[in-house]
């Protein structure tokens, strides 16, 4: 639900600061002194010819084509890390230095292993968001030419009508 909703607002801003244009927003002018009754008639049926010729609902509430990316199978971070590289130095120290090495090879098997889990689990992280950021922005692609071929749609009915729209 939270990711959904996420993905609505991005679409909405996206939408907003693109300067994408509601049915509402367009400046209609009845240029052949149509009546405010036929013009509301005829907004209507041109949103209704639009919508059906492209597709596009601009009042329905957006949504996606597809699922999101879906995320990696969790990598061992710096503490699982930390843990396996303790266990694997303690058991190296111990064959090569006896119970002295073991202590010591625990250290540095310990430090090198959270380091290491802490790089992988980061780099995990950075491709999911990359892989999510680019899932959005295909997404949001998608719905502004759909809006904009809805917007064109719309005009040409309106203007085809004998109406100036801007």
């Amino acid at each position: 639900m939270k990711l959904t909703l996420y993905f609505f607002s991005v679409l909405v801003l996206s939408a907003f600061f693109a300067g994408s244009v509601n049915a509402g927003d367009f400046m209609v002018y009845p240029a052949q002194g149509q009546s405010e009754d036929q013009t509301e008639k005829d907004k209507f049926e041109c949103y209704t010819w639009a919508k059906n010729q492209t597709g596009f609902d601009p009042m329905k509430t957006p949504t996606t084509s597809k699922a999101p990316p879906p995320k990696e199978k969790e990598t061992w971070g710096a503490g699982k890390g930390a843990v396996g590289g303790g266990l694997l130095g303690a058991g190296t120290g111990a064959l090569i230095g006896g119970r002295k090495g073991a202590g010591r090879g625990a250290l540095i098997g310990a430090g090198g292993g959270a380091v290491v889990g802490g790089i992988r689990r980061s780099d995990q992280k950075r491709r999911e968001q990359q892989r999510r950021q680019q899932w959005e922005q295909e997404e949001t692609q998608k719905y502004m030419r759909s809006r904009s071929d809805y917007n064109r749609a719309y005009s040409a009915c309106l203007e085809g009508r004998g109406y100036s729209v801007k």
